[in-house]
């Protein structure tokens, strides 16, 4: 690895990183791992700030020595001061990032070709489960996913939950969720039950919120209904927990 150096932030860097917490064009990647998948994966960084130059190293050299010549040259160094005001919940492995968000857009998650399902996240209520679900879904291989409601799912919080792995696969917000060619699929425990139903490569898998389960609109509109095998008298599984016992399913059966 080449030496790795630390020039001094700008002046204006707790500014930028505050903008761009919600700069819908940006994304804040906060801690280690968040930004070694982002190298892995392509992002475009604008900024990579950490409180100590050694430390990062030690990181690299253990857990991720193929970013180690990404990181060269980028990294910038910051007082913990100052580097503690860049986040609401300064990373514990003293790094943090701004990327450029990918740009992917809904016609571009049509555009997928159809050899993996697609998970569809109906109104998510919770940063750190979209995140989980996003990293679940791109280590069992979905095509995308689509989340809707308010819940901006590129936000801090869901990115730092993927660790970073919202760029290894489409992440939208999108309203649409009926796709040409794709069967919409309701997770529900009203279903046939999964295991005894195959998942299709080709399915829109909709998982509902936290609270509040899949609507009466998206549940009218699926083609079929798939519920997870339970004991009696639990009633529900965690969000991220439910997607990768699908997911799972779907990738083992292949």
């Amino acid at each position: 690895m080449r030496h790795y150096h630390s020039p001094v932030p700008p002046p204006d860097l707790v500014a930028r990183f505050r903008a761009a917490r919600t700069d819908p064009t940006l994304a804040v990647l906060e801690g280690f791992h968040a930004i070694k998948h982002g190298i892995r994966f392509g992002a475009q960084f604008e900024s990579i700030v950490t409180r100590d130059a050694a430390e990062l190293r030690s990181f690299i050299d253990r857990l991720a020595p193929d970013v180690g010549a990404a990181l060269t040259g980028l990294a910038t160094g910051a007082t913990r001061d100052t580097f503690d005001a860049l986040s609401p919940t300064p990373p514990e492995t003293g790094v943090i990032a701004i990327a450029r968000r990918p740009g992917t857009t809904m016609a571009d998650v049509v555009a997928l070709q159809r050899n993996a399902p697609i998970v569809l996240l109906e109104s998510p209520s919770h940063s750190g489960n979209i995140g989980a679900v996003i990293r679940v879904t791109a280590g069992a291989g979905a095509a995308a996913v689509i989340t809707t409601g308010p819940n901006d799912p590129w936000n801090p919080g869901a990115i730092r939950g993927s660790a970073g792995l919202h760029f290894a696969l489409p992440v939208v917000r999108s309203e649409t969720f009926e796709i040409p060619g794709r069967q919409l699929i309701a997770i529900h425990p009203d279903g046939d039950e999964l295991g005894d139903t195959a998942v299709p490569d080709d399915a829109v898998l909709a998982f509902g919120s936290e609270r509040s389960g899949l609507s009466a609109e998206l549940l009218g509109r699926a083609t079929r209904r798939i519920r997870i095998p339970m004991e009696p008298r639990v009633s529900s599984l965690n969000l991220a927990t439910s997607v990768a016992v699908v997911m799972y399913s779907w990738r083992l059966a292949r």
